[in-house]
């Protein structure tokens, strides 16, 4: 596993430090290992442990809930979820306390659910976006030209921090079409993001598709005239 100097962009410079140390360690034992130290460097209440230890059976929400534990396996995808654990752990114990919730009182049979399907979205794909009210309206009606061209200067007033560790993964390696789930936020503070993880606004159809490789600054390739006319990828409301 390696971050290549090519991929050190926005969306991983919050979490640099941390996820070069813990990539460091992981070249000589495992990523549960390797975020362990960093654990006892910040309190967090869970450990890590090998993705094989839940029982058969068992789902993993349930046995993070139950045990403490968070099953991990060596690759990036489980390194940036232990990243994301190590600095939002509020929101990643909201997150599995209403997973563990919904599991407990349905079982892991049958239809999901909206609610748990918000929250694997939100764990494995979201963007907290804390931005001007003209950004949010026109992400909101996917007015691409007045988010990303007339308002562009608009987005040093801005900030987005990439928390889905799927998310992360994918921007290791760039495309134009990747696309965050945002979930829009007044605080960029983890008590206040998880206390925003409402039943209510959970299940009210909360996520604003955005192309993260479009925000100004994320890529050199958004400067290029006619960047923002690919209709696949800048896509109209319906």
């Amino acid at each position: 596993m390696n971050i290549a100097d090519d991929v050190l962009g926005p969306w991983l410079l919050p979490y640099l430090p941390l996820a070069h140390r813990v990539l460091h360690a992981a070249k000589t034992q495992a990523v549960a290992e390797a975020l362990n130290a960093e654990r006892r460097g910040n309190s967090l209440s869970v450990r890590f442990v090998h993705h094989a230890a839940p029982p058969p059976g068992e789902s993993y929400e349930s046995f993070i809930a139950r045990t403490g534990d968070v099953p991990t396996r060596d690759n990036l995808h489980d390194l940036f979820n232990g990243v994301m654990w190590l600095t939002w752990p509020l929101t990643k114990q909201r997150l599995n306390s209403l997973h563990a919730n919904m599991l407990a009182a349905h079982g892991s049979a049958g239809p999901r659910g909206a609610l748990r399907d918000a929250l694997t979205v939100f764990d494995e794909n979201a963007a907290l976006l804390q931005a001007p009210a003209v950004l949010i309206d026109a992400l909101r009606t996917r007015d691409w030209k007045t988010l990303f061209i007339e308002q562009r200067a608009l987005w040093q007033c801005a900030r987005l921090v990439v928390f889905g560790h799927a998310l992360m993964e994918k921007l290791m390696q760039p495309r134009k079409a990747i696309t965050a789930h945002v979930w829009i936020v007044t605080a960029l503070t983890d008590e206040a993001l998880a206390a925003s993880l409402t039943v209510e606004r959970l299940t009210s159809r909360p996520f604003l598709p955005l192309p993260v490789l479009g925000v100004p600054g994320w890529w050199a390739a958004n400067e290029a005239a006619g960047f923002y006319d690919d209709a696949e990828v800048f896509r109209p409301v319906r």
